[in-house]
């Protein structure tokens, strides 16, 4: 049986087109992708369209492990959605305008070899990192 999607969300108080340009520019997501200051984001790319594919570099910044998060956009409404599919898992990020701010929600499938509290808070530990920079990238 599948399990459900964990779901982390975020507010930016900045307009939607900022809040989707810090989400979908590689220059700015090597500035946020990551969860922690003891890691980094040292190349993005992103091929943002239907069918186009990603991948961004996570590496700890003492070298001493790190990884590659790759996948496939499978569902692109610019400044409103996108799906993708990523190690046979699928994603989806919701952009919610509200009054000021955008609330930024991420539903992902999640995977068997880590606990999902652990999988759930190292997303929004990465969230969290995006909205400070996608607020700090407003100003």
């Amino acid at each position: 049986m599948a399990q459900e999607q964990i779901t982390v969300e975020t507010a930016v108080n900045a307009p939607i087109e900022r809040v989707w340009q810090a989400y979908t520019s590689p220059e700015d997501i090597r500035k946020w992708n990551f969860a922690s200051d003891d890691w980094c984001c040292p190349s993005a790319s992103c091929d943002l369209r239907e069918g186009g594919t990603f991948s961004f570099r996570m590496e700890a910044k003492d070298a001493s492990m790190g990884f590659d998060f790759e996948g496939t956009y499978t569902k692109i409404v610019p400044n409103q959605r996108i799906e993708y599919d990523f190690g046979g898992r699928h994603a989806v990020v919701e952009f919610v305008p509200q009054s000021d701010a955008v609330i930024v929600r991420v539903s992902f499938d999640p995977e068997t070899e880590h606990p999902l509290d652990q999988q759930r808070d190292g997303w929004q530990s990465i969230l969290d990192n995006f909205a400070r920079q996608a607020l700090k990238a407003s100003e």
